[in-house]
Formats: C-alpha cells, sequence, structure tokens
C-alpha cells in the first residue's frame, strides 16, 4: 500500500522545525522512518504533514559532558553500535544497538525516533531505562525540558512527548569502575523482535557488596519496565535467580502464553545479572 495524502516539510534547523511543529497541530517527525513510514504505507498512521528532520545534522554530534555521555538524537543505531566513544563510555548502549533489526535499518535508525516512537519490544527504550538517561526535548512555544526516560514511556507506541515537542538530546550516565553490565536477548532469528530481553546495569560497594541494580526488559508490557534494587548481599547465582523471577512476576506479556513469555524474561535477566557481574570481577582483577 502507498501513505495516504501529505504535506512534506524539511526543515534546515531544529528551531525551523520546532516552529513548524508549532504551527502543524497534525504533523509527525520523521526521522530515520524505520517504523514511521511503514506505519503509514499501511494506513496505520495518516499525519496531514510530515517534518523531515533528517537534515539536522547539529543532531548527529557526540560529546562527553562531565559524568555523561551526550547524543543527539540523529546519532543511527549503526552509529550507536560502532562508535568507539559510545562502546566505551556506554557498553551497554552500543551492544544493545547490534540486535536491532538488520544492517540497512541500522544505517537509517536514530536513537530519538526509537525512544520517541516508544515501542516496548525496542532495545533503544529498554537501554535508556536501564542505563538512567534524561531525554532533552523542546518546543517553540515553552522551551526545553529534561525527561528521566522512566517518564518517557505510557504505553503501546505512546510517549509523555506534547504534540509540539522533539526530542533533541539524550544524556547517557557513563559506566564507573564499580559497575558492570549486561544485556540479553531472545528472537526467533536475528533481526526479528525480541520475544524478551533484559539490560542489567550492577554496582557494588566498596566491599563488594551489591549496591544498585538498573534491570530493564523489553516486550514484557505495554511499556519497557524498568526494575531497581539495592541488596547489600554479595553477588551470587542465588541472589540473580531470586531477583529475576520476582520481577519477572511483575511483568505483564500480551503473549498468548503469559507464562513462558515470564519464564523467558526471567531467564533473560538472570543471565544480563550474571554478565553483569562477569564482566565486572573481570574489570576489578585487571585493576588489582
Amino acid at each position: 500500500m502507498k501513505p495516504a495524502e501529505f504535506a512534506y516539510h524539511r526543515p534546515e534547523s531544529v528551531a525551523e522545525a520546532l516552529l513548524l511543529l508549532a504551527e502543524l497541530p497534525d504533523a509527525k517527525l520523521l526521522a530515520g522512518g524505520q517504523s514511521l513510514l511503514t506505519l503509514m504505507n499501511l494506513r496505520l498512521a495518516r499525519p496531514a504533514a510530515v517534518i523531515d528532520i533528517g537534515g539536522l545534522v547539529e543532531l548527529t554530534r557526540i560529546f562527553d559532558d562531565t559524568d555523561d555521555l551526550i547524543l543527539g538524537a540523529m546519532v543511527t543505531h549503526r552509529t550507536v553500535e560502532t562508535d568507539p566513544l559510545i562502546a566505551a563510555r556506554t557498553p551497554l548502549l552500543a551492544d544493545a544497538a547490534r540486535y536491532i533489526g538488520h544492517i540497512g535499518i541500522r544505517n537509517r535508525g536514530t536513537i530519538g525516533g526509537s525512544l520517541a516512537h516508544a515501542d516496548p519490544a525496542a532495545e533503544m527504550p529498554l537501554a535508556a531505562l536501564a542505563l538512567g538517561a534524561t531525554c532533552h526535548v523542546e518546543s517553540a512555544a515553552r522551551g526545553r525540558r529534561a525527561v528521566a526516560a522512566q517518564d518517557l514511556f505510557l504505553s503501546f507506541y505512546t510517549s509523555s512527548l506534547e504534540p509540539d515537542e522533539m526530542l533533541t538530546w539524550i544524556s547517557l550516565p557513563a559506566i564507573t569502575p564499580q559497575q558492570g553490565w549486561g544485556f540479553v536477548e531472545y528472537a526467533h532469528q536475528h533481526g526479528d523482535y525480541g520475544m524478551a530481553g533484559a539490560g542489567v546495569m550492577l554496582t557494588l560497594d566498596a566491599s563488594g557488596r551489591v549496591e544498585q541494580v538498573r534491570a530493564a526488559v523489553l516486550n514484557a508490557a505495554d511499556r519497557p519496565l524498568l526494575f531497581t534494587a539495592g541488596v547489600g548481599e554479595r553477588p551470587s547465582a542465588g541472589l540473580w535467580e531470586q531477583l529475576a523471577a520476582e520481577w519477572a512476576a511483575q511483568t505483564e506479556p500480551s503473549a498468548d502464553d503469559a507464562a513462558y513469555a515470564r519464564r523467558l524474561c526471567a531467564v533473560a535477566l538472570e543471565e544480563a545479572l550474571t554478565a553483569a557481574a562477569g564482566r565486572l570481577a573481570a574489570e576489578q582483577e585487571v585493576l588489582r
């Protein structure tokens, strides 16, 4: 099928894009187009206007800012996957990007587009939650505001962005020597949507006990879910099994076999926790 008729705009700056959003209440932003164009071709989305922000080079930048890594919303999934600065500072994000579709999709799709699309089965929303990302959104009328990733995703394909707002930048806390990370995803085959997936950031205190765990899961509810815990125990297989079972029991999968989906989620969580602890142990051994 082909999309319904629409007006096409291609702004040359963020300011121009925001003005268009303010003036065109039934407009949609087009970033990489890997989600929106499919919906339009199926006529599941029928915007009166499309604002193509693919030319906003200013939003393709990546840079360090004290303890955070800052990514422009137009940074592609392929760049997230391959950029050495991202791999060094937020390796969980780089690893998660490898699971997004196929390379053609990763070459076009963008991190900002994925977050704004709010697909509960997508990898970037999960990674943003696990990392504790902050999304910076702008409107012509109200200026800029910061939205924590955990406040961005509301339901299926529904975010807390207002109609005249655009996500412009994403701040990601960089990994520290006290942290380990893990990402696990299961799909029928590479490139398919994940049946289950988990991303984990694990922090130990000076005594080697678990200070904090942040774990996010995909395709387990109408939005990506975040779980946190401050345990105070030493890392162990039993602890990971306990946490994974407790968190998986709180999921609300839409799959026909919810029990199987929860079990798969628990396995993904347990493996991601184990991977995070293993990486942290290996890093600390190197530092000794």
